[in-house]
């Protein structure tokens, strides 16, 4: 899987932040309007979601680097490549909807599409094998990052998610009898010692949930 485009794609984004302070401008708009279960440290609210932002982005090349290493090691490559390859794509080829964004503030919209994708393949292959396609544990950082990109325009970009991933797996894709194979090797304790070795989501990002918030 070769990343190094998109690992160049972030940081032009990071100059142009460094640039224009798009990002940090339009955090600060959206900062009192943030769901109350949105944890922020107050004293420096908008540094923590600035960082949370850039990490989240720059996370996903190294989730797609992960997942296909892994794949390759446990012999699922053809099962993993589909996925990846329109992660990859929501990058350097973003639908027509996020036309004009740019800099970080338009990779958030992008990288929110990427992790959207892989949340959502996970939990198809959990409902159908009983085990996530890719084991990282990206749903409060997309909680978070829904907000900070806006209601209306996520939900749009949910559902770009949703077509992407009926052109791709359906029913009848886990139905074939290759299936219980693959359960058994993505189970395999070979994968997830693979996985452990890489970096995920479950990082501290210095933003959280509360859930009693999230609830109200």
């Amino acid at each position: 899987m070769n990343t190094a485009a998109l690992r160049e794609q972030i940081q032009r984004a990071r100059q142009h932040e460094a640039e224009t302070g798009q990002l940090r401008h339009s955090l600060e708009t959206r900062l009192p309007h943030l769901h109350p279960a949105i944890a922020v440290p107050d004293n420096d609210a908008h540094a923590v979601l600035k960082n949370f932002v850039t990490a989240y982005i720059e996370h996903v090349p190294d989730l797609l680097d992960a997942a296909h290493s892994v794949a390759i090691e446990a012999g699922i490559e053809d099962r993993i490549k589909p996925v990846l390859r329109i992660a990859s794509q929501f990058f350097s080829s973003p639908p027509a909807i996020m036309q004009g964004h740019e800099g970080l503030a338009g990779l958030l919209d992008e990288a929110y599409l990427a992790h959207r994708l892989v949340e959502e393949v996970n939990d198809l292959y959990i409902r159908h094998l009983g085990q996530p396609l890719i084991p990282s544990d990206s749903t409060v950082a997309n909680v978070i990052a829904h907000q900070l990109i806006g209601e209306s325009f996520a939900n749009q970009l949910d559902q770009a998610v949703h077509l992407a991933l009926s052109e791709m797996l359906d029913e009848d894709s886990f139905a074939q009898e290759s299936v219980q194979a693959y359960r058994e090797r993505l189970s395999n304790p070979g994968t997830e010692a693979a996985w452990r070795r890489w970096p995920c989501l479950s990082m501290q990002l210095g933003v959280g949930l509360e859930l009693d918030g999230l609830q109200a």
